[in-house]
């Protein structure tokens, strides 16, 4: 009895110093976000575990893991139809509001949902709950695009699956089918879904024989370049939960089927080295010295290696390449872009990509809309249903909903 005395503290101490994180002050919810951190945490780490043991891939595990607890809390609507189609041999599952008796066609969005290339599902009650709400509250017609994922396949086929949907649903015989009006169509995606969204855009606007055009994208805290690891934000968010740096890095090497031996060489820029010639030419098209404000830049100094290893951009081409990484498009392709939307979140590694995007598209003379926010973090937008709801998610995801219907 006596050592259950001791043990019991002992555990309770040792649980609340595993959960407890220094956050900033004016993160939303901090307590539970903690919790959720730890959460993933622990999933992580056994996930780990199971693919060191080789019994499975550490991200099969973590997608069934993810995908078991979805079904726990399942969100269902009567108001919405929701179906399932497969469009050009990539599955969608389309969220269509009833027809009213005075409107003839409705507007649309295309919708590529995030987790790092490798995980959720445009099934999952997270996505699904926040394209019904899309569907209900635009009165519009959304096509969430089920992407496969790593590691069944790698870039670019991902790329591939979101672009071949989209064009297939831009078919004027496709929309005419679903009501849906050709010129109010949005392109539209959060995190690793907002890289691929904007990839489409970019490669949709060099398409000359192409019917229909997105009038809109919208881009939720998108990961847009592999190039600098050490931006403010990196430095900043290295260790924030749901997405610290070292996964962010992960996830990339994931994404191109790479050594995660190359991980320490990315964190400190040893691939974008003022010696890898084949860096140079993009250096400027992110320099965040220029492109970010001074309320982002704050103190933080460049990490510019004068030689690093040129061999990685030869392992891992797709680390320069514009479908895996949008903000090194020219400047013409970003002139080509729609009127464009891009939510940033302080507290997240990936605000200086969203940031560094939406001045280059100004500069370009894109009418942009920068939506940050001070008190939120990394994929929040998705976290409104119980037990993960945070009020973060809720604002996020009606700023972004009400620029769309301003918009579209």
């Amino acid at each position: 009895m006596r050592a259950a005395w001791v043990l019991l503290p002992a555990l309770a101490a040792l649980s609340a110093y595993y959960v407890y994180l220094p956050l900033p002050g004016a993160v939303s919810n901090p307590w539970k976000l903690m919790l959720l951190d730890a959460t993933f945490r622990v999933v992580q780490q056994t996930c780990h575990l199971i693919h060191y043991l080789r019994l499975s891939h550490h991200l099969i595990v973590l997608n069934y893991l993810i995908c078991t607890f979805d079904k726990l809390k399942d969100v269902s609507s009567e108001d919405i139809k929701i179906t399932d189609a497969v469009f050009d041999g990539v599955e969608v599952r389309v969220f269509e509001p009833p027809a009213k008796g005075d409107e003839s066609l409705k507007r649309s969005v295309v919708y590529i949902h995030g987790g790092g290339w490798a995980l959720a599902s445009a099934r999952t009650s997270l996505y699904n709950n926040l394209c019904r709400i899309m569907a209900e509250s635009l009165n519009a017609v959304v096509v969430s695009v089920e992407y496969r994922l790593v590691p069944e396949v790698c870039f670019p086929e991902q790329y591939h699956d979101a672009l071949r949907a989209t064009k297939h649903f831009l078919q004027p015989d496709v929309l005419a089918e679903y009501s849906v009006d050709p010129g109010r169509i949005a392109i539209s995606g959060d995190s690793a879904g907002g890289n691929l969204a904007a990839a489409v855009c970019q490669q949709l606007s060099k398409e000359e024989d192409l019917p229909v055009r997105p009038k809109l994208q919208a881009l939720i805290y998108p990961v847009l370049q592999a190039f600098d690891f050490n931006t403010p934000s990196y430095q900043q968010n290295m260790n924030m939960p749901v997405l610290p740096r070292y996964v962010m890095i992960n996830y990339w090497i994931d994404y191109f089927n790479g050594n995660y031996d190359l991980a320490h060489e990315l964190l400190v820029n040893n691939h974008t080295a003022l010696n890898v010639g084949r860096a140079l030419s993009f250096r400027a098209r992110l320099n965040w010295t220029s492109l970010l404000p001074p309320s982002f830049k704050k103190n933080y100094k460049p990490v510019v290696q004068s030689t690093g290893t040129a061999a990685i951009v030869e392992q891992l081409p797709a680390l320069l390449d514009v479908r895996a990484v949008p903000l090194l498009a020219d400047d013409a392709t970003l002139a080509r872009q729609p009127r464009t939307y891009v939510l940033t979140c302080e507290n997240d590694v990936l605000r200086d990509d969203g940031a560094m995007y939406a001045k280059r598209l100004e500069h370009a003379g894109v009418p942009v809309t920068l939506d940050h926010f001070h008190d939120c973090f990394h994929g929040c937008m998705i976290f409104t249903v119980w037990p993960t709801d945070f009020s973060a998610g809720v604002q996020t995801r009606s700023s972004y909903i009400k620029w769309l219907d301003e918009n579209l």
